[in-house]
């Protein structure tokens, strides 16, 4: 079973560089049983809105994950109950709308794909070990999780935690690539990010000048996506649907005239 991961596509250019990204990736990386992305700043950089969904299901996205920014539209926030492809972190607490787990059907089997955030730097959810814990009773392999997180160390701590429990833990929401993907010893492939789809001419997929504004005066600013140096950054991972262990993971970033898929 062959997956491909796409990490999170930063608005309008996010939507184009993975538009005209993907084919690339699907020729000389595919065929994928599975294409899973990052959706959560799809919209303008916070959020996604319904044309938006309609627009990256078409180019072939099988399951949209997402994280803390999934909340910022209120459009999105209503789609979380009515698309099934559409999903928030599991470990929010109860009562918050929206699935967070999508099992995909495919010719070389079952895979499922589970959301979750983290703690450390970011918000006071439920704990994302214990709540994997619970879901994980539940479910057998291959599972791929999303874990939408600030520290590089919760990220490898959980990827641990879980080794051998599940295939894949990808990590999302820095938008900075990491050169540390490996299979760890029972079998659970990790990444500590991703990274991001859109333009990194600017800071973490939006445009510098704002950016540093707020840096240098600590004054609120309009952030806007950059449409500069666009790339899609994701994770290929093999996975055997028998055992549900990967076999392999490599780093994937395109750009134009450029490709590293980091063998």
């Amino acid at each position: 079973m062959r997956v491909l991961f796409v990490g999170d596509i930063v608005g309008r250019p996010g939507r184009k560089a993975l538009q005209k990204f993907l084919p690339k990736v699907r020729r000389e990386h595919g065929p994928f049983d599975f294409v899973i992305a990052n959706v959560e700043n799809a919209a303008g950089g916070f959020g996604i809105t319904q044309k938006i969904l309609d627009e990256l299901l078409a180019v072939g996205i099988d399951c949209m994950t997402s994280g803390n920014h999934i909340w910022d539209k209120k459009e999105g926030v209503s789609l979380l109950d009515t698309e099934p492809r559409l999903l928030r972190p599991a470990n929010y607490p109860p009562g918050c709308p929206g699935r967070w787990c999508m099992t995909l059907d495919g010719e070389a089997g079952r895979l499922v794909v589970l959301n979750l955030i983290g703690r450390t730097f970011m918000f006071d959810v439920d704990c994302p070990f214990r709540r994997a814990d619970e879901i994980l009773q539940d479910i057998a392999v291959p599972v791929l999780v999303d874990f939408h997180a600030e520290a590089t160390s919760e990220k490898r701590a959980l990827a641990l935690y879980l080794d051998g429990r599940i295939s894949a833990l990808l990590g999302t929401h820095t938008h900075v690539a990491t050169a540390d993907e490996e299979i760890l010893d029972g079998g659970t492939a990790f990444i500590t990010d991703v990274g991001m789809t859109g333009g990194h001419a600017g800071v973490i997929g939006m445009q510098k000048d704002s950016v540093i504004s707020r840096f240098l005066t600590a004054m609120p600013a309009r952030f806007e996506a950059c449409n500069e140096d666009l790339r899609l950054n994701g994770a290929c991972i093999d996975i055997d649907p028998s055992s549900g262990k990967a076999l392999s993971i490599r780093r994937i970033s395109v750009r134009e005239g450029c490709e590293t898929p980091n063998e």
